[in-house]
């Protein structure tokens, strides 16, 4: 089984080109005003029909009221919604219900304990993501570069379809997947040479290492 790969956070044609270039299967664009990954609305349109039809387009939010959902949908017309903030599953539901669009929803994890919240999820999201937890004082939830212990999604990996993601890079990528089976992984800051700045070559070296990956 060759593993899936999203990038996260692109604002470049020229870095969109090179995901799909080296086998992205998602294409990540960020809304979240506070994030050095941000993009509008009309950015991310050329961004997305860029990608169409060659990658999943996913659109990321926050805690977003449905305003904001709505317009951008409407403009980008994403094929996945990501909700990275601490949506509950009936909020999950209600947006997967109105926008009929699949959901990917980030579980944020230390310990064994939180990846376990991750079963709240099953019924009504499509994909569970498992990220780290920010550094005390970070401005944005995701995408802060920090791997955390893979062994604490020992007692769930098995039990749902699941994205990995939290400081993985190509070097440390084919490890992740030894060690969690994860069907997709997402990388946002480990292909960047600075917050919110994306890099080509690093982009086709992470694709590289995650599709010659090994599962268990």
């Amino acid at each position: 089984m060759v593993t899936e790969a999203k990038i996260c956070g692109l604002k470049t044609l020229e870095t969109v080109d090179a995901a799909l270039d080296a086998g992205a299967d998602y294409i990540g664009l960020v809304f979240c005003p506070r994030s050095p990954r941000h993009v509008d609305a009309a950015s991310a349109l050329k961004l997305a029909d860029r990608a169409r039809g060659q990658a999943k387009i996913v659109a990321l939010f926050v805690d977003p009221d449905d305003k904001v959902l709505d317009g951008i949908v409407e403009k980008v017309q994403p094929d996945m919604i990501q909700l990275h903030g601490d949506e509950s599953a009936p909020r999950v539901r209600e947006i997967k219900s109105r926008l009929h669009l699949p959901v990917i929803k980030a579980i944020r994890v230390g310990t064994a304990v939180d990846a376990a919240r991750a079963m709240r999820y099953n019924e009504s999201a499509d994909l569970i993501l498992f990220d780290s937890h920010p550094p005390k004082g970070a401005r944005t939830v995701g995408g802060n570069g920090l791997p955390f212990d893979w062994h604490a999604l020992d007692d769930v990996k098995d039990r749902m379809r699941f994205m990995l993601s939290g400081g993985l890079t190509a070097e440390n990528v084919a490890q992740a997947i030894a060690a969690t089976n994860a069907a997709a992984v997402d990388v946002s800051s480990g292909v960047e040479s600075a917050p919110g700045i994306k890099d080509p070559e690093l982009i086709r070296r992470f694709l590289k290492a995650a599709k010659a990956a090994k599962h268990v």
